[in-house]
């Protein structure tokens, strides 16, 4: 006979997650209801808070992510506990969860926030390090300095950043793109950014405020590794500040850029030799690629038939929902990139079961200017709104659908330059029927406009371009700026003066 279901009221606001959406969330509930306990149950000791948020524009928000002890959280908010523990099981039948630790934790609402895992290009092989979190970014440090060549694999923001900031160490790049940053940018910003790759790094780095990593007063150093393994908080932007990321070799950048291709096998040494493959040469300038005689730890073969031999391998191709723990027995709708699907109250397929960040898909009729992106910003807009709506929907009241999912808002930094991404700022979804408007000083700003029937639909900006607050309201506003035409990005018009 199944347990009777306890009544609702006996159970607490449960949000699972230590990131920025689950602390969002749980801060959240915590100021709106200061006199109920919140638990928040998290694998690691350590949680993300975000600290010194801004509000740029309508939309745009910049703000530091900073690593703290949980206990930090508890002062802050004395109502919110933390449960350090990973969880075992969901039980939606009887709105409870069994934590690692043997407990049963019963629910009035739950919000799953467990972020998303690395997609690893191979499992199990001790030379391919996936980074995603502080402990991974350290292990590589650790890794990368007996290093004198390493092969990066991926194209999305961890992998730019890390081309970027490696030095005295040849770096072989595979993407399976025509150009760098495809989740980011177009060929043209790739090109704008590139050859700030080629340039030497001046040395004066501009210091970065965004994040402090800290892994220091662990109470738990000695965490078994098989646990300490993809249970981390997603990096964010400046990760790779305070880590000093040199190879062994005395040289500032020596980047090989192979496109279009993915990794087809790799191979151990041994193994290598047996079968008696030939690798190549780092490619020089001297144009003839030749056999490398040199014997590395690890060899990749790549599907466009080239081989190459390494130090250790970088896998940054992206992450996949962490939803694995909450499956059991319960009967999620999940979307095609393997996410618990949410509704626009940030609601699963399930009773009084919410989620947010990157273990959610976003499945309602999204605004034609908004597509879902795994970043910060999103995670903590997400925990933010899950938490409103799961106040509302507990004292039965109704709220409209929160204002940042009308545009696709994004700042961050690539290579020292600020980039704001705004809309379809890669003309996603729009077919053949856009048109591109583009404005660039090599070394200094990029700009690119994405137009559709004389309305701006998304747009590009790196560098100290100004024009973000504007271009907003113009996505927003969707009026028809044909009449303008090419005079939208003339340098010599200053646009705000139209547009206020």
């Amino acid at each position: 006979m199944e347990a009777a279901r306890p009544p609702p009221t006996a159970g607490k606001f449960v949000v699972v997650g230590g990131g920025i959406a689950g602390v969002t969330c749980a801060e959240q509930l915590a100021t709106h209801f200061p006199s109920e306990d919140i638990l928040l149950v998290t694998a690691s000791p350590v949680i993300k808070a975000v600290t010194n948020f801004k509000q740029i524009s309508k939309i745009l928000e910049e703000f530091d992510v900073e690593e703290q002890s949980s206990t930090m959280l508890g002062k802050r908010f004395p109502n919110i506990k933390v449960i350090e523990s990973g969880v075992k099981q969901l039980k939606s039948e009887e709105h409870c969860i069994v934590t690692e630790d043997g407990n049963q934790h019963v629910y009035k609402k739950l919000c799953l926030c467990a972020g998303a895992k690395p997609k690893l290009i191979c499992e199990g092989n001790p030379y391919v390090l996936g980074i995603r979190d502080t402990d991974s970014a350290q292990e590589f440090q650790k890794q990368l300095t007996k290093a004198k060549r390493i092969m990066i694999i991926g194209n999305g923001g961890i992998a730019l950043e890390l081309v970027y900031e490696i030095e005295g160490c040849e770096v072989i790049w595979a993407i399976k793109d025509k150009a760098i940053g495809n989740t980011f940018f177009d060929a043209g910003a790739a090109e704008f950014l590139t050859s700030k790759l080629i340039a030497e790094k001046s040395e004066a780095k501009i210091a970065h405020k965004r994040t402090r990593y800290t892994t220091e007063g662990r109470k738990k150093e000695a965490r078994s590794k098989s646990k300490a393994d993809n249970v981390g908080s997603a990096l964010g932007p400046d990760w790779h500040e305070g880590l000093n990321l040199k190879g062994t070799k005395e040289f500032s950048h020596k980047i090989h850029l192979e496109t279009m291709c993915e990794v087809k096998k790799i191979y151990l040494q041994d193994e290598f030799r047996i079968l008696k493959k030939k690798s190549f040469t780092f490619p020089g300038d001297h144009k003839s690629v030749t056999a490398d005689t040199e014997m590395w730890p690890v060899y990749v073969e790549l599907t466009n038939e080239k081989i190459y031999g390494c130090d250790f391998i970088v896998s940054a191709t992206g992450v996949t929902p962490n939803v694995e723990p909450f499956l059991h027995g319960n009967s999620f709708d999940l979307g095609e990139d393997g996410g618990l699907k949410v509704d626009d109250h940030m609601h699963t397929s399930l009773p009084d079961i919410y989620a947010a960040g990157d273990i959610c898909t976003t499945s309602w009729q999204l605004s034609p200017v908004w597509q879902q992106m795994r970043l910060w910003t999103q995670a903590r807009q997400m925990g933010w709104y899950a938490a409103k709506c799961m106040a509302a929907a507990s004292s039965g009241d109704y709220i409209d659908m929160d204002f940042s999912f009308e545009l696709f808002a994004h700042v961050t930094k690539f290579f020292n330059y600020k980039v704001v991404l705004l809309g379809k700022y890669n003309a996603q979804g729009l077919g053949s029927d856009h048109e591109l408007m583009l404005r660039c000083t090599k070394g200094q700003e990029y700009i690119k406009v994405v137009m559709q029937n004389g309305r701006m639909m998304g747009a590009v900006l790196i560098g100290e371009t100004d024009l973000e607050e504007t271009f907003e309201n113009l996505i927003l506003n969707q009026m028809n700026l044909s009449s303008y035409g090419e005079d939208l990005l003339d340098p010599n018009i200053d646009i705000e003066d139209y547009f206020d």
